[in-house]
């Protein structure tokens, strides 16, 4: 059995913590406020990607680069003539430029006891399968799937699950020893357990019922789940 501490990886750094690639607590850049904003990031980032400069595309579309830099900058609002110029240029449809400026950013909000019953694997061996929320189409590129799943007397153990992706196990309710690959860990309210989903998994023993914890999943957005 592991004793549940977390071991230095390839992602770890000198002092045994995760290098972690992104900052959890960083400001991102506020949401274009105006059209004209929009479709300047789009226009310089899209210009970037080709490698080419600001007077490189204005060879490319006639336009002056006084004219090209106003409009990265969002400081004119440019006609429909000058961005289909600006779009054939760049080799993007002209509504890829409005992108930024109508692209939606979803939530999902469950009131307790609210989440949707869903079917599994794991529904077969009596376990219940709440899905808290789901968002197709996201703008990470990544799917994510968060579930409380509830087991009871009438649930049997199944240490066989295997899918894409990473999941993180924490505890509500009960006590568990929950396997992945070839260790087990014994599982109480607050534990937690995070992993690579591809090796065989899942509740091995239900020592201690009901049993509730939460299952977050996480896969590839063009992947599917077995």
């Amino acid at each position: 059995m592991s004793s549940g501490k977390p071991k230095a990886g390839k992602g770890a750094t000198a002092s045994g913590r995760p290098a972690l690639a992104q900052d959890p607590h960083a400001v991102k850049e506020p949401k274009e406020n105006n059209l004209e904003q929009a479709i300047g990031r789009e226009v310089r980032e899209f210009r970037k990607a080709l490698g080419i400069t600001v007077a490189d595309l204005a060879t490319a579309t006639g336009l002056s680069v006084g004219m090209l830099s106003k409009i990265e900058n969002g400081a004119i609002s440019p006609s429909l003539t000058t961005l289909q110029a600006v779009a054939r240029a760049l080799g993007v449809p002209i509504t890829d430029l409005f992108k930024r400026f109508e692209e939606p950013r979803n939530a999902v909000f469950v009131k307790a006891g609210e989440g949707v019953q869903v079917e599994r694997r794991g529904t077969r061996a009596g376990h219940q399968y709440n899905l808290l929320g789901y968002l197709e189409g996201n703008t990470s590129g990544v799917l994510v799937e968060p579930y409380v799943i509830s087991l009871t007397e009438d649930s049997d153990i199944f240490p066989a699950f295997q899918h894409q992706g990473t999941e993180l196990i924490y505890m509500l309710e009960g006590e568990v020893l929950y396997r992945h690959g070839d260790e087990t860990y014994r599982m109480l309210p607050g534990d937690s357990l995070f992993f690579d989903a591809d090796a065989p998994h899942g509740p091995e023993e239900l020592i201690t019922r009901p049993i509730r914890y939460l299952s977050i999943i996480a896969y590839p957005q063009r992947g599917s789940q077995d």
